[in-house]
């Protein structure tokens, strides 16, 4: 298959799944070893396209993150969503991701690792469905420096490939207290950061595989990912609270099934 198309597949892969709670990692390895995409490009190009999918966060909340740089409304007795959120939402995978990349990147990034992790990561969704208390918080704007550290500190499981960063700190909104629509959204807000950070990282030790001849095939993967992304973030806000997350859980389970018998058997 031409590998523009396989870019666009890609891309399409990667923006409708990055926010999603079904883990982009095992989509993406799953699809591009069923079209023969894979080596060090394939990594190389996984970690633009990635980027495609943050800019459409950067997108729909650039006003946001905006206000988020006035440091005059912290601790103001109003609730409101500030900084000091995003850092304690960030601070715990970021430090997590920086002490164990080496390790991740060499000893994790297998496909036995990837299906145990989505299994996990179903049964945690599970867990949180069915064991969250009353919620406290219904806005991102509710939300205590508590929920937000608490919500960052699961996100440490998503260092793990196929754990899936949203379903992981949906899952640790939710037993947090707060609304499915309110841990998406904080979920997505805390994206942007920690995994530019993450992607830019992957990206300086791949510098040296970049050639200007990729720039096409870059370029496809990265506007297909930020157009679906863009689309599948607004869709996901509209229909958590109707759908929650067990339905992903159980998809993540035949995803699990599909990448056991198409990439590890």
């Amino acid at each position: 298959m031409n590998e523009h198309i396989i870019a666009f597949i890609l891309g399409i892969v990667e923006g409708l799944t990055e926010f999603l709670p079904v883990s982009s990692t095992g989509h993406l390895i799953l699809v591009g070893n069923l079209l023969g995409f894979k080596g060090q490009k394939a990594n190389t190009f996984e970690v633009i396209i990635q980027l495609g999918s943050m800019l459409a966060i950067l997108v729909l909340y650039w006003k946001r993150y905006l206000s988020l740089l006035n440091f005059s409304t912290i601790r103001k007795p109003e609730k409101k969503l500030d900084a000091i959120h995003i850092i304690l939402g960030v601070i715990p995978a970021a430090f997590a991701g920086l002490l164990l990349h080496d390790f991740i990147k060499t000893q994790l990034f297998s496909p036995k690792v990837v299906v145990i992790s989505l299994v996990a990561g179903a049964i945690l969704m599970i867990f949180a469905e069915k064991k969250h208390g009353n919620f406290t918080s219904n806005t991102v704007d509710e939300l205590s420096y508590k929920q937000a550290l608490i919500i960052g500190l699961f996100q440490c499981l998503a260092v793990v490939p196929g754990f899936s960063r949203s379903g992981s700190t949906i899952s640790g909104g939710l037993l947090a207290g707060a609304n499915h629509k309110t841990a998406a959204e904080f979920s997505f807000l805390i994206a942007l950061p920690i995994m530019v950070g993450a992607t830019g990282l992957d990206l300086i030790k791949s510098l040296h595989f970049l050639h200007t001849s990729d720039i096409p095939l870059f370029s496809i993967g990265f506007i297909a990912a930020f157009v679906v992304a863009m689309f599948v973030a607004v869709l996901f806000l509209k229909l958590i609270e109707k759908i929650g997350l067990t339905i992903f859980a159980y998809y993540r389970i035949v995803l699990a099934a599909l990448f056991y018998v198409f990439v590890i058997l």
